[in-house]
């Protein structure tokens, strides 16, 4: 399994951008897909995520209201829609995918995922 992300890209204050993500080698869906980002000299931080059933969201509290994440048409696809952004949004973000729920897990946790994506670099200008 492999996931693709793309979108990244260098923006002003109060822009926009939509993050893709496209997973290949997997015949099922998964149980949910999400956002993280890393910024130099940070830990990776929970962004985003999307329950593929149904299609229950949850977000950080820092995004919430800014960022959109949604399903694609395409199974295992997965977008991130960026408003409004921030200087402080700047980072690499990281698609990844949760294959199956599992007990005590948590969607807001990386430790959870099974499958990664290579990132992609979001900048913000001031």
């Amino acid at each position: 399994v492999q996931l693709q992300a793309s979108g990244g890209g260098l923006v002003q204050a109060g822009g926009s951008l939509r993050l893709s993500c496209a997973a290949s080698g997997r015949t099922v869906s998964f149980y949910a897909m999400g956002w993280f980002r890393q910024a130099p000299g940070k830990e990776r931080e929970f962004v985003a995520a999307v329950i593929w059933s149904g299609g229950s969201t949850t977000y950080a509290d820092s995004v919430k209201g800014r960022f959109t994440i949604s399903r694609g048409n395409a199974m295992n696809t997965v977008y991130l829609q960026m408003d409004s952004l921030k200087p402080e949004d700047t980072a690499v973000y990281y698609c990844a995918a949760l294959a199956r729920w599992r007990t005590g897990g948590s969607l807001r946790s990386d430790k959870g995922y099974d499958y990664w994506g290579q990132g992609t670099q979001v900048t913000v200008s001031s």
